[in-house]
């Protein structure tokens, strides 16, 4: 199933993996392909939330964009696992060279919700 990204929804984000600053939990919501709240439902993403600019929280359709371009760099592992009822990503893993440490980007999405 192809999934389209909503105009409107909000979902939380698992980020792990990597040295960056997207590490943490965080309730994440978007319309019209922005990012307009974040939450940060842990203590590494309430950091993040806090100290880094708004650009650094995804979309989901960012995240998607991001495995392409790893796709297309050559990565060594860039994976997604999609919901089977509705296509959405529920997990994005990253590694663009197995032979360098802290370079990868783990992502987990759960609780995919349309916003009224």
């Amino acid at each position: 199933m192809t999934w389209a990204e909503p105009a409107r929804y909000s979902y939380v984000l698992d980020s792990a993996c990597g040295e960056r600053a997207l590490i943490g939990r965080y309730r994440i919501t978007v319309a019209d392909g922005r990012v307009t709240d974040v939450r940060g439902l842990d203590a590494p993403g309430a950091r993040t939330v806090a100290d880094s600019p708004r650009e650094v929280i995804p979309t989901l359709r960012q995240l998607v964009d991001e495995l392409n371009a790893a796709r297309a760099a050559g990565a060594e592992v860039a994976d997604i696992d999609t919901d089977p009822a509705t296509g959405h990503p529920t997990r994005i893993t990253i590694d663009p060279s197995s032979n360098s440490l802290d370079d990868e980007s783990c992502y987990t999405i759960t609780v995919l919700e349309p916003v009224g």
